[in-house]
């Protein structure tokens, strides 16, 4: 199937040839957003409504970040991705503009999402049109009485519920009770809001500037002042007259005379039979309320009420589970000599939405480092604690000097035990900085990033294991190790979906734009981290975010000393070929190219006489030594007590010439005694470290 690109997608049969003087004559914009290329296009209208100045907007829907209020964006943004997800070809929206001088303006959207051939979203045109005087009749502000006038303030105080609705923090409610039109056509002239905290009120709220009265910051349910009435009694107070402002409430009129105020309301703001706060409502240019206004305020009082309990409520989950979450991550990254290092971790969801995402550096002997990423399966404080527990233990496997294969057997084995439905994808690499040789291992996670010196990125692909917990349940743990050479300056980058994802695009398309931002990005770790996250901030995303870069440094750097181990299993010729590898990227790295052959075929024969004679693995240790000449050491334990000994072969014989070559290749080589076990060891002297 041939994919048809964003300019061959039709535009709705409907859609004029010349739009833009029509909608202009009804003071409407359109715009034509590009989801390929990201770009979107206003036309002079649209410009217009946005209060942009010709050349001001550069294309990029993050660029109306500051004319669109954040709740507003946060709705119209779930919209989109609704009508994206599920397969919708029209949405439509409510949302503000704050103009240049800061007064916000109601304006509504009306959308055509475009799809391929595949039912991939590609393009989105629409209308844009200034809904002000639809919500907020000029009426309203002029005080009409009677039924009509009450059924236009009801009107205002559902689209002040509607943006309450969409509130999930206390700063959101704020947001819309200040930055609304609302509460003005109400006729107020200033509103405060406080909530209750141990016998308390704290004032949160108060508007506009200049109206705060000192000491009522933090005042006792029990002072005389109106907002201590209310959530005394549970009952409203309607202040209809100066007069009795002043008679009623003599040590708060003082100082409100500035203000001109002319009556007042004061709402308890009840959620569960409990008063959790108050709102005052303050009017310069009216007396007395008729009893549907009561009814009115009284149920704008509810609708407050309920947003900032939910509000409240998000808050604390959040809190509860984002420190356990942070609970279960490394608190501090340790300093590795030879490398260079930048974590990041950001939580992109509310309340107990959490994400199982994590990551870890673990320092491992002989100059080594051992490098993880991975995402447990859910997003919820369950998934945090599994989180918590599988990285302790991936960390422990690590620790104990196994390979990284059997990290991740072992820890999937551990999962599949944890008496848990949640699976987990992971990877690990294991780095030797004096070499540059990287093991990976991959359980269903994203393939890793490698930035090079000159900045270019490329996907490192992994041959992979299925994540951790299944593979055990399926009996399917050989997990492939994967081994590159990193180079001085190269960056391995290793992330979550949640740095990938994007709406209406799939992971590969997600990871060629990462690929785009690391190699546009800045060379400094810190700052390239940041600028990552930065970019999933902005498309809005609903998933954690984890991210680890690991630098190789150049050979100025602090070296680990030149050590490196590799374990192989009988009957296992991939980690054979992958210690073969080893041994020659080490040789290579530590200086020794004209002794490479003699090496690695001592090495390979002293593996090959362990994995042969022995029931158990091999152990195999590279190390230089530094002394009066420079040597190049060759350690393979194996768990046999019994010693080798070197025989005739004969003409005919297949075996019985390893420890031959072994003597003629060596300078020098030997066999001790290691605890149950033995090493038999060889040293090749190598020319000095330039």
């Amino acid at each position: 199937m041939v994919e048809r690109g964003a300019g061959d997608l039709s535009l709705p049969d409907d859609w004029p040839a010349d739009p833009e003087a029509i909608l202009s004559f009804n003071r409407m914009g359109s715009f034509d957003w590009d989801l390929d290329s990201g770009r979107l296009h206003l036309d002079r209208t649209a410009h217009e409504l946005f209060d942009l100045t010709p050349g001001e907007f550069d294309g990029l829907p993050a660029s109306l970040a500051s004319r669109v209020p954040r709740i507003d964006a946060q709705r119209l943004d779930a919209r989109v991705a609704e009508a994206m997800k599920s397969g919708s070809t029209d949405y439509g929206s409510y949302f503000r503009v704050r103009r240049r001088d800061g007064t916000p303006r109601w304006t509504h959207t009306q959308a055509h999402v475009r799809r391929d051939a595949s039912g991939r979203p590609r393009r989105i045109v629409g209308i844009v049109r200034d809904a002000t005087f639809e919500l907020n009749d000029r009426a309203v502000r002029a005080r009409p009485t009677g039924p009509e006038a009450v059924g236009r303030r009801t009107s205002v105080v559902q689209v002040a519920t509607e943006s309450l609705a969409h509130a999930r923090t206390v700063q959101d409610i704020i947001d819309v009770l200040k930055d609304s039109r609302g509460l003005t056509h109400l006729g107020a002239k200033s509103l405060v809001l406080g909530l209750v905290e141990a016998g308390r009120i704290r004032l949160v709220a108060e508007g506009p500037a200049g109206s705060f009265v000192p000491g009522t910051r933090v005042t006792r349910i029990d002072e005389p002042y109106p907002m201590s009435e209310v959530v005394r009694t549970l009952a409203p107070r309607f202040i209809e007259s100066p007069e009795e402002f002043a008679e009623s409430y003599p040590v708060l009129w003082p100082h409100l005379t500035d203000l001109r105020i002319t009556s007042a309301a004061y709402l308890p703001l009840i959620a569960q039979a409990r008063p959790i706060g108050a709102l005052g409502l303050l009017y310069h240019d009216r007396y007395g309320f008729s009893e549907e206004e009561r009814d009115v305020l009284v149920a704008l009082g509810s609708s407050i009420a309920q947003g900032l309990r939910r509000a409240m409520f998000y808050e604390q989950e959040k809190d509860l589970a984002t420190g356990l979450q942070k609970a279960m991550l490394p608190r501090t990254i340790p300093a590795v000599p030879g490398a260079d290092l930048a974590v990041r971790y950001r939580s992109a969801s509310l309340g107990r939405d959490v994400g199982g995402d994590w990551y870890d550096v673990i320092p491992l002997p002989g100059g080594r480092v051992g490098a993880m990423i991975g995402d447990v399966q859910g997003h919820d404080t369950h998934a945090a604690a599994v989180m918590g527990q599988l990285r302790i233990v991936l960390r422990a496997y690590a620790a104990e000097g196994h390979t990284p294969a059997t990290v991740m057997a072992r820890a999937s084995v551990f999962l599949h035990e944890l008496d848990t439905a949640r699976f987990a994808t992971c990877l690990y690499a294991e780095a030797d900085l004096s070499t540059g040789v990287v093991q990976l291992v991959r359980a269903g996670h994203l393939d890793p990033l490698v930035r090079h010196t000159d900045g270019t990125c490329r996907r490192q692909p992994v041959e992979g294991g299925m994540p951790l917990g299944l593979s055990a349940e399926f009996g399917r743990l050989d997990y492939p190790v994967t081994t590159i050479e990193l180079d001085p300056g190269q960056t391995l980058l290793l992330c979550t979906d949640g740095l990938v994802e994007q709406p209406g695009a799939d992971l590969d398309d997600g990871l060629l734009a990462l690929t785009a931002l690391v190699e546009e990005g800045p060379r400094d770790l810190q700052r390239l981290a940041d600028r990552l996250c930065a970019a999933a901030d902005e498309r809005g995303g609903d998933d954690d975010v984890a991210l680890l870069l690991l630098r190789r440094l150049g050979v100025g750097a602090p070296q680990s000393g030149g050590r490196l181990q590799h374990r192989v299993t009988a009957g296992d010729p991939r980690a054979l070929r992958d210690a073969r590898r080893m041994i020659r990227s080490a040789v290579a790295a530590w200086g020794a190219r004209d002794r490479a052959d003699d090496i690695e075929l001592v090495a390979d024969e002293m593996i090959t006489n362990a994995l042969v004679h022995t029931d158990g693995p091999a152990v195999v240790t590279l190390r230089v030594l530094a002394g009066t000449e420079r040597r190049l050491r060759v350690d393979v334990e194996d768990p046999s007590s019994a010693l080798p000994r070197r025989r005739d072969a004969g003409e005919s014989g297949v075996s019985g010439r390893g420890l031959l070559l072994v003597d003629q290749l060596a300078d020098v080589w030997g066999v001790e005694a290691r605890g149950s076990g033995k090493c038999v060891w060889s040293e090749f002297v190598v020319p000095p470290r330039t």
